[in-house]
Parts: structure tokens; C-alpha cells; sequence
């Protein structure tokens, strides 16, 4: 891996691309030697813990699925040649099949045929986790140039007792309160869903190592689904530090931003995403009312846990021609896109570890900010300047119950602005830190 990639360097969204492009052929699933080769990888960025759950133990309401083991797959016609070869693309194969040997008619084959009629040239991405079942995925364009046959087929794969593993990192903060990041990484060679959210979560995490946040930080890489349910269930006894949560997926294209509102819609960082958007992307980005439907923010904020969990997209599943299908490739994800998303991402780690509440301590009237070096001495100046008026808004709403993000969201002031300005009022004995944001 480059010097670039390494904890703490600047990770252009070059390097990002080239570590997206290096994870992409691997035959990723919900368990197998794909996804811990991926974890490797990743671990190359940012030093992740990898955790291991048996197969066919209990977690939840769910079981581990047994470790799946793939060589190859493919369809040949009379002749010998391969009409279908999962060595041209992973999607061939139906994520998580049974192995089959054998020839067959087309009318045979067809219920194990997956195509995407409305886009002929596509191949679609199927999986049968949960069952014991077989397919081919293929594009509508190969299957009508098929005949009757008879077809060989082969898939040789195994599925056999072993472990889910999934990899982990915490930050210690100055403060045991923490953020959750989850990111999920079971889908093959599917390059903004979800190779970018991989990439970037371990980006991420290696930016926040270079120093001691103010909050905890800890980042979780999950098979989907049974991945963040044996996570939720090995650590339901330790959920209660984290005070927000994002779910990062599909943030490597360059549509809009979209956040997913939390189950409850009006916490904290439901706040703090809003601010922080209108900040960074003020004419693209929508909020989203929660949805029991989605991704792992479905585990997190199950009634019984009910985490402050939301989701930070750009696209969103399932309304853009790209999603789950051979588009979703290396050229669909983009250089600009992630260098976009790392830079959003870091925004909102920093405007989520200085949320802070504080306490004007000169209340009674504006205190003499002149004689502190802090106010213009033109006194007609009709223009107060950014600085001035971030102090302004300051010492007038820190009442000790108004955050910075409130702050933010009633001036039109960058919370980066009015951090500045705190602290330097702070020096000046005129704020005081009350508590943080995450704990009213």
C-alpha cells in the first residue's frame, strides 16, 4: 500500500479509487475467505480488530451461516464454449449457491436464471444466504441469444462449518460518549455499494486516529444483516456510551448527499446532520424520514435497542439504474465523488466532537470585547465581520442549554466559525463549557 494510504497521510480521492480498484475482484460474501481478504486490506488503512462468530451460533433471533468456499462457476453450450463464467464477472453467480453439476435444457435452467429485462445489458446481483438454492445471474441480452440447449452447468463451491468474522476499531476520546460507525462488506465486486463505504469508514478512521477526539469513535465493518446482529449481539450490554450512529454506504458516486433520519427523527445527530449539510452541501442533499427498510440502521434501531442510528448516502438504494447490477462498477464510482464524501465525512466528525453547550459568564450585558483585543475599533463600521458577529451570536445564546449547532442553525454561521470564536472567548474567560450536545 502506498505511503499515502498509511494512518494519518492525506488520502486523495485517487488513492481512495486505487483502494476500491484492488478490493473490487474479490468474491466478497456474507461469510468466507473473501471477506476476511477484504479486511486485510482495509487493515492496511486502519488498524481493525477482527472478531470471529462460530457458525451456527445463536445470535439474536438469527443463526451464523456456515462459512461459504467459491471456485468458480459457469455455462457452457454443446460445443464446450462458456456462455456464462463468473472468471468475467462475480455477479454471475448467485451469491452464497449450492454447488450443481450437470446438464440441462434451457426450460431446466431458466428458474435458476436471473436477468434484468428493463436493462438488457446489465447483469443483476441475487443472493440465497438462507437457503439451499442455486442461479446464475446474467444480462436479458445473453439470455435471448441462448438456445434450447442442452446447457453444462457447474458451480463448484462449498459451504461448511466455520465463522463469520467482521472487523472493529475504537478511538478513546476525552469522553467515554460514542459515535458509531457501521459500514457493511459483503457485496462482490459492487464498487459504490458497498466498497466505498468500506473504504471511506477505514479512511475516516485512520484520520481521526492522528489525534485525541472529543468523543469515542468505533467503527464496525459488518456482513450485512447477520453481521450487525451478532455484533449487536455480543455487545448489547455495552450499547449505552453511544449517543449517534451513521450507517455509510453508497458515497462514492456524485449525486446528492442523503441522510436517513434516525427511529426517532429529532435526536441529536439528526440535528447535527442537518446543520452540518446545509453547511457543506446547501442545494444537495435531502433529508429522509426513518424507514424500517434499508440497511443495518434496521439492527441498530430495533425497538429493543433503539440506537441513535441514522444512514448517510448519496444515492439512494434502489432509485438509481446502477444499484445492485454490473453498473455499479469501477467507472461508476469516482475520484471526486470520494474525495467529496472523505471531506463531508471529516466535517461531520468535527462538528459532532465540538458540539459543545456552553455558559456566558459576562451575562449581564455585552462585556467590553475592545479592551480584549476582540472587537474593531472603528465603532461606524457597518460591517461587523465574521469573526465579530460569531462572537456576538456567541455570548448572546450561551445561556448554558444552547449548543453550537443550534447556535449554527439560528446565525448562518459555519459551526467551524463559531468553534474558532469560542475558544477564543474561552481564553478570555467569557465562556465556559457547560457539557456536550449528545448529553441533553
Amino acid at each position: 500500500m502506498n505511503n499515502d494510504l498509511a494512518p494519518g497521510g492525506k488520502l486523495t480521492g485517487d488513492a481512495l479509487h486505487q483502494l476500491i480498484a484492488k478490493l473490487y475482484p474479490i468474491m466478497r460474501s456474507i461469510t468466507g475467505p473473501g471477506v476476511r481478504e477484504s479486511l486485510a486490506i482495509l487493515q492496511t488503512l486502519a488498524p481493525l480488530d477482527i472478531h470471529e462468530v462460530a457458525s451456527g451460533s445463536q445470535v439474536l433471533d438469527w443463526n451464523v451461516p456456515d462459512e461459504w468456499h467459491f471456485k468458480s462457476a459457469w455455462i457452457a453450450d454443446a460445443s464446450g464454449k462458456r456462455i456464462i463464467d463468473s472468471a468475467d464477472s462475480n455477479l454471475h453467480v448467485v451469491n452464497f449457491s449450492v454447488p450443481v453439476e450437470g446438464e440441462f435444457t434451457r426450460e431446466q435452467l431458466l428458474p435458476h436464471l436471473h436477468t434484468l429485462p428493463d436493462q438488457p445489458e446489465s447483469i443483476p446481483y441475487r443472493t440465497t444466504y438462507y437457503a439451499e438454492q442455486w442461479g446464475f445471474c446474467l444480462s436479458h441480452k445473453t439470455l435471448e441469444s441462448m438456445g434450447d440447449g442442452p446447457f453444462q452447468v457447474r458451480i463448484d463451491a462449498q459451504r461448511k462449518p466455520g465463522v463469520l468474522n467482521y472487523g472493529e476499531l475504537f478511538i478513546c476520546g476525552k469522553s467515554d460518549r460514542e459515535v458509531l460507525v457501521s459500514t457493511h462488506i459483503c457485496h462482490p465486486q459492487l464498487a459504490n455499494d458497498n466498497l466505498s463505504g468500506m473504504v471511506l469508514a477505514a479512511a475516516l478512521a485512520a484520520s481521526l486516529s492522528t489525534s485525541t477526539p472529543e468523543l469515542s469513535w468505533r467503527f464496525v465493518f459488518v456482513p450485512g444483516t447477520i453481521g450487525a446482529i451478532s455484533w449487536l449481539e455480543q455487545n448489547q450490554s455495552s450499547l449505552s456510551p453511544i449517543v449517534a450512529g451513521l450507517v455509510i454506504t453508497g458515497l462514492g458516486d456524485n449525486s446528492d448527499y442523503h441522510w436517513k433520519k434516525t427511529r426517532d427523527g429529532s435526536l441529536w445527530i439528526d440535528q447535527l446532520m442537518a446543520q452540518v449539510l446545509n453547511e457543506a452541501a446547501p442545494s444537495t442533499h435531502t433529508l429522509l424520514p426513518f424507514s424500517p427498510y434499508g440497511y443495518d440502521e434496521r439492527q441498530y434501531c430495533s425497538p429493543g435497542f433503539n440506537l441513535p442510528v441514522g444512514r448517510l448516502t448519496r444515492g439512494v438504494h434502489g432509485t438509481f439504474a446502477q444499484y445492485h447490477t454490473s453498473e455499479d462498477n469501477l467507472d461508476f464510482v469516482t475520484a471526486s465523488g470520494l474525495s467529496q464524501s472523505l471531506e463531508l465525512l471529516e466535517k461531520i466528525a468535527a462538528a459532532a466532537n465540538r458540539d459543545i453547550i456552553y455558559q456566558n459568564l459576562s451575562p449581564y450585558g455585552e462585556p467590553q470585547l475592545g479592551r480584549r483585543g476582540l472587537y474593531s475599533a472603528l465603532g461606524a463600521n457597518n460591517d461587523p465581520g465574521k469573526l465579530q458577529m460569531s462572537l456576538l451570536w456567541l455570548l448572546n445564546q450561551s445561556d448554558g442549554q444552547t449548543s453550537l449547532s443550534t447556535i449554527a442553525a439560528k446565525s448562518g454561521i459555519s459551526m467551524s466559525d463559531l468553534d474558532e470564536a469560542a475558544r477564543l472567548l474561552e481564553e478570555h474567560q467569557l465562556l465556559a463549557p457547560v457539557r456536550h450536545a449528545s448529553a441533553d
